[in-house]
């Protein structure tokens, strides 16, 4: 869930200049000029995450 949480609060700063300062991708100093990637990878990361528990627990 906080996969998916950093990456909307990503995409949302980057794409409208809001949430300044909320996201952990905005802090980290490696990810400079990454940061719209980083966050679409986190919540892309985020439902693949929910699959694999999904197709466990049903499994």
């Amino acid at each position: 869930m906080i996969l998916l949480i950093q990456g909307a609060v990503g995409l949302t700063h980057e794409l409208t200049g809001w949430l300044r300062g909320w996201g952990a991708v905005q802090h980290l100093p490696f990810a400079d000029g990454y940061e719209l990637y980083l966050s679409i990878a986190l919540v892309v990361l985020a439902f693949a995450v929910f699959a694999a528990a999904e197709s466990r627990k049903s499994g």
